[in-house]
């Protein structure tokens, strides 16, 4: 019911990212959905990708500080207010949300998140029948 997800931890300076985005490709590894979140020192760059554990394995061997970590990814109708009413069903069940990026992909809306209390996260998306994306999903997708 959860994906992979990277998470690279990047010093705020010239050619960080950039040394990431071609080890990925030299890889051919597809991105398909990421987002940097920044502090003055360094930036935390989430990623999902086609191939997360090679992925992981590629990075690490370069020496790139880069965590594996499960998150939730549910498919949601591409149409105003869905994002708000699958939140309000976790934020309901007192499930905080951690993080939280979505993005489009073939006529979906994708909300990915992180929460500390996956076993209740679980429990509200097949209670609501929410649809969930596996790692498999992604990559017909892509």
């Amino acid at each position: 019911m959860t994906i992979n997800q990277l998470s690279i931890f990047i010093e705020n300076r010239s050619g960080t990212l950039i040394k990431v985005l071609e080890l990925l490709k030299q890889s051919k590894i597809q991105i398909v959905a990421s987002t940097i979140a920044d502090t003055a020192e360094y930036g935390i760059y989430r990623l999902i990708c086609s191939e997360p554990a090679r992925a992981y394995k590629e990075l690490k061997e370069a020496g790139v500080a880069v965590a594996l970590s499960d998150v939730f990814a549910i498919a949601l109708d591409d149409e105003p207010g869905r994002a708000a009413d699958a939140v309000r069903i976790f934020s309901d069940a007192g499930i905080s949300i951690t993080y939280m990026y979505s993005f489009l992909l073939n006529g979906k809306g994708i909300l990915v998140f992180r929460t500390d209390d996956t076993e209740k996260a679980r429990e509200s998306i097949i209670l609501n029948n929410l649809k969930f994306i596996s790692e498999k999903d992604l990559t017909h997708w892509t």
